[in-house]
């Protein structure tokens, strides 16, 4: 059977953050009176985790939607069967990116060249975004017929960040400066492979293996 008659969800209509809010409202809803007094009493638990993480989301989803026409975004892409989502898949002249999303509102975030830390503690945040990023260079090209490279980046939503160098596989941008660091990046691309590129990512298809 031709993979265009198997039927596929569009994911270029998906909202950006929306995975995770709805996995913060399953817990609201399961334990109501836990998640009301955490919010309350400000305690920092697994819903609220979702919540900020959703928040950030949004946040950077209104940054890339300013962005020129001829770039192509996706939004919350799950991938497998294990609970693996890219927050935010670009598209366009300057390449194809994987967005990792970090919203730590009040916090100190450290970046150096092969460390990523929050508030002095070492986070698996470079290296679980450049297997992100080979993930999805892979089934990218797998469906596309050519080669696709992918660039991990991580964006910062909120934060107080300092980046003392950028790491070598991973590029580190506050959401403020999102918008003009894809625009300055090295045209790559040309029209037609974007739109090539674009046309596989949408499918859910491409992203079940």
């Amino acid at each position: 059977m031709s993979s265009d008659a198997i039927e596929w969800v569009d994911l270029a209509r998906n909202q950006a953050g929306a995975s995770l809010a709805a996995k913060a409202e399953e817990l609201r809803k399961e334990y109501p009176w836990r998640t009301t007094f955490a919010r309350l009493l400000g305690v920092h638990n697994e819903e609220r985790a979702w919540r900020l993480g959703s928040k950030g989301e949004r946040k950077v989803g209104a940054t890339l939607a300013k962005l020129p026409h001829e770039w192509r975004v996706v939004h919350s892409i799950e991938v497998g069967e294990r609970g693996a989502d890219i927050d935010h898949l670009v598209i366009g002249p300057g390449g194809v990116f994987t967005l990792n999303t970090k919203n730590h509102p009040g916090k100190n975030l450290w970046v150096a060249e092969r460390a990523f830390m929050v508030n002095g503690q070492k986070t698996d945040y470079l290296k679980a975004s450049t297997f992100e990023a080979r993930r999805a260079e892979r089934i990218l090209s797998a469906a596309c017929g050519l080669p696709v490279t992918v660039r991990p980046v991580i964006v910062i939503a909120a934060g107080r960040l300092d980046v003392r160098a950028q790491p070598a596989d991973v590029n580190v941008v506050d959401r403020l400066f999102l918008r003009r660091w894809l625009s300055m990046q090295d045209a790559s691309l040309a029209t037609d492979t974007v739109e090539t590129i674009f046309g596989a990512a949408r499918r859910s298809t491409t992203w079940c293996a």
